[in-house]
């Protein structure tokens, strides 16, 4: 399947079988703002769940907060967000439309050659690298890159837009309107920062420690594109692992290798995962480097690694006049901690999981000789909405009864749906495009025998076994 078709396909499917929907459809959307239908939502919360056990329950230094999306205003300036969070923009000075530069061009390199495209990009890297805007808006110009409204190169200057949305806090009016101006959270990563002492005084936490946050995060993008891959309303998964200095290259290359361990463990394929360090980096980052996934659009990142060097402590420390020092009891010594950051935003990592789940494949009907096509989602079972179905061949004769039964005794343990509508084919088939792993067949046999038929997702194999053992089963196979 042609890969633009691909991509169009899995949107379609996240919307026909409950996973995403466009926000406020019913009032023509509002642009890269999207809802998690009822499969969708488990699926995150699941996505939400490996990761933060992964993260705190089974790592012995490293705890959970839950820090609020508004923060005083300080924390911003002090972090540097007000001053430097923000995109090389332009504007097509015809139809008024704002682009990001480097999306503009990256949009005109898809249409080129595999080499040409590779050329136009690294030198696009290289200028944005050293800030070149005037250099960005002769490439814009050399290439003759058009507006996809307008049709035209008509393009104002490059300049800088930032990202972060404002909102008023409180209700008391004020002469003046920026005592009353929060922000909506562009990252997580300040919640943990400015609650560094608080989490490693209560829980006398012993560096290197991390610390792990999931939660909302708000950036006005002005080119929001590929579906759920860049919005404005997102989740991120951050931790920040604080650690002596001088020690953040090897505590940096650890977690490198970890966090692209824990990808691959979740079910992603070793050849669509890579590094990609940064040419580029942040004014906190000593190091960074991305973990890739290749989606139906291209390589794009999956989550970032970065050493922080001491940059957060000590501006937060700087802002609010307040010591952000541990005292390391083994060498007798105050200091300011250096950070590793891993970030992987929730929203990626599900259409990551969606991606590499979607299949469309021939299979062979109880018709000798025809085929059909069924659309399926290989989720990994441990994370998939569903686990088990349960169908019942007929609705009658008490088949449904025993099905019923063997739901209530399961539903306490893992998600479960009853499905008794339709031909079993048909069942069989809604079952693979929602992505439940196993279906169980309850049938005439089964009042005789006390086994059932449970079918594979992914192989299509069926066995037959006894119904109090289903449970287990499925225990064992969704670890």
């Amino acid at each position: 399947m042609a890969n633009e078709n691909l991509f169009a396909n899995i949107i379609s499917h996240s919307k026909e079988y409950g996973y995403i929907f466009q926000s406020s459809e019913i009032y023509d959307g509002l642009s890269a703002v999207y809802d998690y239908g009822q499969y969708g939502a488990q699926l995150k919360k699941n996505i939400r769940d490996a990761w933060w056990k992964s993260m705190t329950q089974l790592q012995e230094n490293i705890v959970g907060i839950d820090a609020a999306i508004f923060m005083h205003p300080t924390t911003w300036k002090a972090s540097g967000h007000v001053d430097s969070f923000s995109d090389p923009m332009i504007d097509n000075k015809d139809s008024k439309k704002r682009y990001r530069v480097d999306h503009l061009i990256e949009a005109f390199a898809e249409k080129l050659s595999a080499s040409e495209s590779a050329a136009l990009i690294a030198q696009m890297e290289q200028l944005l690298a050293a800030d070149d805007f005037v250099g960005i808006k002769s490439l814009i110009d050399e290439n003759k890159i058009k507006c996809s409204v307008s049709g035209t190169s008509n393009w104002t200057e490059v300049r800088q837009f930032n990202l972060m949305f404002k909102t008023e806090f409180g209700a008391v009016a004020s002469d003046n309107p920026d005592d009353n101006i929060v922000y909506l959270r562009p990252e997580t990563a300040q919640g943990i920062f400015v609650n560094f002492l608080n989490v490693q005084k209560s829980g006398r936490m012993k560096i290197p420690f991390g610390i792990a946050q999931t939660g909302k995060a708000f950036r006005n993008e002005i080119v929001a594109r590929q579906f759920i891959f860049r919005m404005r309303e997102f989740e991120q998964m951050e931790m920040q692992f604080f650690v002596r200095p001088g020690t953040e290259m090897e505590w940096y290359a650890y977690w490198k290798e970890t966090r692209m361990k824990w990808h691959q463990e979740l079910g992603l394929p070793v050849d669509k995962l890579r590094f990609h360090d940064h040419i580029k980096l942040a004014h906190y980052a000593n190091a960074a480097v991305d973990i890739e996934y290749e989606f139906p659009f291209g390589w794009k990142e999956l989550e970032g690694i970065h050493s922080r060097t001491d940059y957060d402590l000590r501006r937060h420390q700087e802002f609010s006049k307040k010591k952000m020092q541990y005292f390391d009891t083994e060498i007798n010594q105050n200091y300011v901690p250096y950070v590793v950051e891993t970030s992987v935003g929730l929203d990626r990592l599900f259409l990551t999981i969606l991606s590499n789940a979607y299949h469309e494949e021939v299979v062979p009907t109880s018709e000798e000789g025809k085929t059909d096509t069924r659309t399926v989602l290989k989720i990994p079972a441990k994370i998939a909405p569903v686990k088990l179905a349960v169908l019942p061949l007929v609705k009658k004769e008490g088949l449904p009864e025993i099905a019923r039964a063997l739901v209530s005794d399961c539903k306490n343990n893992f998600h479960c749906q009853y499905d008794e509508k339709d031909s079993i084919g048909k069942r069989y088939r809604r079952q693979d495009a929602i992505g439940t792993p196993f279906c169980v067949t309850v049938d005439h046999q089964t009042k005789e025998d006390g086994m059932v038929t449970i079918r594979y997702r992914d192989t299509l194999k069926q066995e037959r076994i006894l119904v109090e053992s289903v449970k287990d089963f499925i225990l064992k196979s969704i670890v």
